[in-house]
């Protein structure tokens, strides 16, 4: 039976036998004796995204009692489920999240917990509702994801690619009300440069 470890762009955490391209955590979350999660669905604001390798060290995935892996299918995922990279194993992709975060939200020398603080107001799977759209679909940043229906979609240079658990797929442009799922403070970011790592499917 596959764990339940793996995250949606909305930030449900399902079991599927893949793993993605990242790895990430929001905290403890397991119970190492089952390797089950426990009812919360994070434990700190801090919800990162990590590489699956780093330094050759190895874990038993919810093996212990320290942070829960959780895994996703590319970048994009990661960023609208409301994670952002990692400043230990990902530092230089961290400081070039936080420069284009800094930049495309209009403030300077912010910290990680302040960055956390305003994605976490902003995360559905916090709690919080999607987000109207800050422009038309096709002007949306490459790596933004939008909702329509069931359905979540990955914009790219103007065109949506259909999320599935193992890759994206060609759609038409989605019908009816499509909402926001990226963070709105994460989309500014987009626009201002920053550019998350995307499925090979994505191509």
């Amino acid at each position: 039976m596959p764990l339940q470890n793996r995250v949606t762009p909305l930030g449900e955490i399902i079991a599927v036998p893949d793993r993605g391209l990242f790895t990430g955590n929001r905290g403890i979350i397991h119970d190492p004796a089952t390797k089950t999660l426990l009812k919360k669905r994070w434990s700190n604001p801090a919800w990162l995204i990590c590489v699956c390798e780093f330094r050759g060290r190895r874990r038993k995935v919810m093996g212990g009692r320290s942070w829960t892996e959780l895994f996703f299918l590319d970048e994009a995922t990661a960023l609208a489920a409301g994670h952002r990279p990692c400043f230990y194993c990902r530092r230089d992709d961290a400081n070039l999240f936080r420069a284009a975060w800094e930049e495309g939200n209009r403030v300077a020398n912010v910290l990680a917990p302040d960055i956390d603080a305003v994605l976490h107001r902003e995360r559905f799977a916090s709690g919080k509702k999607l987000h109207a759209l800050p422009m038309r679909l096709d002007k949306l940043p490459d790596g933004a994801m939008v909702q329509a229906r069931e359905e979540s979609f990955l914009i790219v240079r103007g065109k949506p690619l259909r999320w599935s658990i193992d890759g994206y797929r060609k759609a038409e442009a989605p019908t009816g009300e499509v909402l926001l799922i990226t963070p709105p403070s994460t989309v500014r970011a987009l626009v201002s440069g920053f550019k998350p790592v995307l499925h090979p499917s994505a191509r």
